[in-house]
């Protein structure tokens, strides 16, 4: 609180005018009488008789004359005799200046006044028209009561000024009488209406100091003027010598009250506060914190010292890195990491940059907090009102560092098969530090891991870079919703090679609120060896016994084709990561067995007695068994035989072994001089897509074949699996089959549109009806199932593997599963110059038509004559509609090769038979086996090398270098013929 001061002022001045006459101003005049004001000629006022009993004042008046005393009257009466006068004695109203003049009669002449014997109103007041007495009594009434409350003998005015605060005080007016108002002014300070001037009444006003900008201290003033016309003892007075005195009210110029007051000196501080806004949220990893500071005084001016703001310093302290937006608060959480400081030098309100000293570290949330210690000011410290820090965590005051979500993957199938649901394993992280999250949750990351297949058959090689080769088979996404550990959905297994997983973020595949959290985009190698997997190539192997009945000490021979493998196989070494090659099928004789119903598909082949154990290598090709000395098939001892091939599987070829079921590889060795009855073992194709063809096949034995005798086969169904064998209407039955002599016997192809079981069973009639055998319906190996076409587009490709120079070749490829409307096909072929497998536009020797896919089904390219031997690779591509690649096949893949031979030149004498001649235990082996042999070659064509390739062989009397053990055969039995 500041000291009150009180300051009095108010003081009458005297002053006299020069002699004029004055004369009857308003009033009533009666009988000579006058009663009202008179006006003097000195000033023009009007002015009223004090003296009763004296002449009228028409002499040589003169005044006026400041008077504090009259005759014997009180100070009192004094004050109210001018008040009186102030207010109504100039009044023009005749009833109002006769009741002033009956007032100043009755105190300045009082026994005078009521000598009459009555009341000196009443007699005075006779004076006046009798309508307006009641009218100038009431005036009169009026007067006295309020001269008696409102009067005053010393009016007085005095102000007193109280500060708060610095800013903040009051003004107090002390007037008396307390109805005194007045302007009153102020200095650096106004009023709570704004003003610094302003009319007031006695009381106390609230003030607010105005100091000028940046002064360091100032002086508040106040000072006020009340015109106080009417109050204090004091009359003016004019003399008319030997007449009446003149009386009237103080004049108003002399009778004004002022005062005035002044505060000590008012020390000045400020409070100095700051709000920021990041120059950016989003800061990059390496690069700066730069902050923006908005600097204003909540309190006060920046205060200047010798006409220079003073300086203050701002320490700002980077907290982080937080995995996401701090919570506001007053204060930091304990233990809050700090990221560094910074200091600005502040010199006023205004905008300021923070250095950018601070380097962005890895991701996270970073929230600035600036205070200003007011202790750390020394001499100026005392001009500052307080220290100052701004709260944490707020979200202006915020950038994030993005995180890099990357991940490490290694796909769950080491070794796969076409057709299976390849999946990936990703363990995901942040490589630059904290994984951020929003509202408690992490933020979701969009990881996309597309399947490449790998140009060629061997493993790829790592790299930065993705194959340009490398034909993408499908992309999946992730949706990670932290670090952690995933499994991607699956991805259907092509036919066959190695496929490589590749994973990457993407921004623009993120949700836009995502975005700006993510630092950039990501990609791992393409080829890393834990991401790969080789879906191992399905191997074919065909193969036919020569014989089917075979004398004791005679010879049986096999011839078998191999197919499946990659052009290269038996050639790869390892990689470290992946094993190399296994080059070896193994071929082994099981036998002999008593009855041919021992050879069925549990049979333990552990346990099985063996004949003959021949090996020849894992590649593709024709091979002939038991054409020699050491590799020769002899069987010692009646009963059953069966040939089985096997190949364990390596890294890059499935395990495969054929069925002891097999009625193509098995013969028979019969007790000596015995007779074999006939007998009809039948094996159909195990299992077919809905629209593809399947059939049977019978393999027919014994040594007396009545002449005449037929086949017929029937196909029942399809039936669900679970309704069991049903053979009550056929929807297929093949022609009357001719058979001859033991020997294996086709069916023909059917298809159905349906899945379900294909039941089937043969008939052997004799050439009156008479059924010979009959199977029965379910038996094994009589069932075909039919499966559902794929959902996935699977391509599978079988080119004509070997043609002389000036032949035609050709490729064909089987489409199964949903064939978009509009698909096309494309095959390529391309001449191979180097021991590496090239399909490049160097290569390219042959473009086919363009095919259009009309749904699953076989479809052959055009026909090709190469102009050079050696070796092409066919490549088959599937696009849609839109020219969008659907399936690329791989160069070098299996069945995809074709081998142009030299034109071999015709020898003058076709050969001899030779040792073959020797197979049967008496020469008579042609018949049961040759025969047998040349009518499963040729009624086999179709179960062997596809329908469609067959015709077209066929057409063009093309010879496969597998069919060429039938031609030598075929010869030989027209030789022996001749012979």
């Amino acid at each position: 609180m500041f000291l009150a001061l009180l300051v009095l002022a108010g003081s009458f001045a005297l002053s006299t005018q020069p002699a004029h006459a004055a004369s009857e101003g308003v009033g009533y005049w009666s009988d000579g009488a006058f009663l009202g004001a008179y006006k003097t000629g000195v000033d023009g006022r009007q002015a009223y008789c004090a003296d009763l009993h004296a002449d009228p004042p028409y002499g040589s008046t003169a005044g006026p004359e400041r008077i504090t005393s009259l005759d014997s009257l009180s100070r009192q009466q004094l004050a109210e005799m001018n008040y009186v006068l102030d207010r109504w004695g100039q009044s023009g109203d005749a009833n109002v200046t006769a009741a002033v003049a009956l007032y100043v009669w009755s105190v300045a002449s009082p026994g005078m006044y009521n000598s009459h014997g009555m009341s000196g109103d009443d007699y005075y007041v006779a004076r006046t028209p009798a309508s307006e007495r009641g009218t100038i009594l009431a005036n009169l009434l009026t007067m006295r009561q309020q001269a008696a409350v409102n009067a005053v003998t010393d009016p007085s005015l005095s102000l007193a000024l109280d500060m708060a605060d610095q800013y903040n005080g009051s003004l107090t007016v002390n007037a008396h009488p307390a109805s005194l108002t007045g302007s009153a002014s102020l200095t650096n300070a106004v009023f709570s209406d704004g003003a610094s001037t302003r009319n007031l009444a006695v009381g106390t006003h609230p003030i607010t100091g105005t100091p000028a900008d940046g002064v360091p201290s100032y002086k508040i003033g106040a000072s006020m003027n009340i015109a106080a016309a009417g109050y204090g003892a004091a009359l003016d007075l004019y003399a008319t010598p030997g007449q009446q005195r003149l009386i009237a009210a103080v004049a108003g110029s002399s009778t004004g009250l002022s005062a005035q007051v002044e505060s000590p000196v008012i020390d000045l501080d400020f409070q100095p506060e700051i709000t920021t806004q990041v120059a950016s949220r989003y800061v990059a990893e390496g690069d700066p914190f730069v902050d923006g500071l908005t600097v204003s005084e909540s309190k006060g001016t920046w205060i200047h010292l010798d006409g220079n703001p003073i300086e203050v310093t701002a320490q700002g302290t980077l907290y982080g890195p937080f995995d996401e937006q701090p919570t506001e608060s007053d204060t930091p959480p304990a233990g809050a990491p700090i990221a560094g400081t910074e200091t600005v030098t502040l010199t006023g309100a205004g905008s300021y940059t923070s250095p950018g000293t601070i380097i962005a570290p890895e991701s996270g949330f970073y929230t600035w907090v600036w205070a200003i210690d007011k202790d750390a000011h020394a001499e100026i410290a005392k001009y500052l009102t307080d220290s100052f820090t701004d709260r944490f965590g707020q979200v202006a005051e915020t950038s994030a560092v993005p995180f890099q979500p990357v991940a490490v993957s290694e796909a769950d199938q080491h070794l796969a098969i076409p057709g299976d649901a390849l999946t990936d394993t990703i363990t995901v992280s942040s490589s630059n530090g904290a994984w951020l999250k929003k509202d408690g949750a992490h933020i979701p990351v969009v990881f996309e891991g597309t399947v490449y297949q790998v140009p060629g058959t061997l493993p790829p090689a790592q790299n930065t870079a993705i194959d340009g080769n490398a034909v993408p088979l499908g992309t999946v996404t992730v949706t990670a919703d932290g670090p952690g550990v995933y499994t991607s959905p699956s991805v259907v297994a092509p036919s066959g090679g190695f496929v490589t997983w590749v994973w990457e973020v993407k921004k623009a595949s993120q949700p836009e609120w995502v975005r700006d959290y993510i630092a950039a985009d990501w990609q791992d190698n393409y080829g890393i060896n834990v991401e790969t997997t080789s879906v191992r190539w399905p191997v074919t192997v065909t193969s036919l016994m020569r014989e089917y009945n075979v004398h004791p000490g005679g010879r049986a021979f096999d011839v078998v084709t191999v197919s499946g493998f990659p052009a290269n196989h038996g050639d790869f070494t390892g990689d470290g990561y992946w094993n190399a090659d296994l080059d070896e099928l193994r071929h082994t004789v099981y036998g002999p067995f008593a009855t041919d119903a021992e050879l069925a598909d549990d049979l333990d082949l552990t346990t099985a007695p063996v004949l003959a154990e021949l090996t020849t290598p894992a590649r593709n090709g024709v091979y002939k068994l038991g054409y020699t000395d050491d590799d020769k098939i002899v069987p010692t001892e009646p009963g059953f035989y069966v040939l089985v091939t096997t190949f364990e599987g390596d890294d890059r070829v499935q395990p495969y072994a054929s069925s002891p079921t097999d009625v193509l590889e098995r013969f028979y060795v019969p007790p000596a001089d015995t007779e074999v009855p006939v007998t009809v073992i039948t094996q159909a194709t195990p299992e077919a897509l809905v629209g593809e063809p399947f059939s049977d096949t019978a393999l027919v034995q014994g040594t007396t074949i009545p002449d005449g005798a037929y086949l017929v086969f029937r196909a029942y169904g399809p039936h669900p699996a679970e309704v069991g064998a049903v053979c009550e209407s056929p929807f297929y039955g093949s022609n009357e089959i001719p058979v001859t002599q033991a020997g294996i016997y086709h069916s023909g192809t059917t298809t159905v549109a349906d899945p379900g079981n294909v039941y089937w069973v043969e008939t052997l009639y004799a050439a009156d009806g008479d059924v010979i055998a009959e199977g029965k319906c379910g038996a094994p190996g009589e069932t075909t199932v039919i499966i559902e076409q794929p959902d996935d587009l699977l391509v599978k490709t079988n080119a004509v593997p070997t043609v002389v120079l000036g032949e035609p070749a050709h490729d064909v490829a089987t489409v199964t599963g949903t064939v978009p409307d509009g698909a096309r096909l494309v095959f390529e072929a391309y001449r191979q110059h180097t021991g590496e497998a090239l399909c490049t536009a160097e290569e390219l020797v042959f473009t086919s038509a363009v095919i259009n896919l009309d749904g699953p089904g076989e479809y052959a390219s055009d026909e090709v004559v190469f102009d050079e031997i050696g070796t092409y690779y066919w490549v088959e591509t599937v696009i849609d509609k839109d020219g969008l690649i659907l399936h690329r096949g791989l160069c070098s893949a299996p069945d995809e090769t074709t081998t142009v031979t030299p034109v071999l030149e015709t020898p003058e004498e076709p050969g001899k038979p030779g040792e073959l001649a020797q197979t049967g235990a008496d020469g008579n082996w042609w018949p049961l086996g040759l025969a047998g042999g040349l009518i499963a070659a040729v009624t086999g064509g179709m179960l062997l090398f596809g329908r469609r390739l067959a015709i077209a062989r066929e057409r063009n009397g093309y010879v496969r270098e597998e069919d060429e053990a039938f031609e030598e055969f075929k010869a030989q039995f027209e030789g022996a013929k001749e012979e």
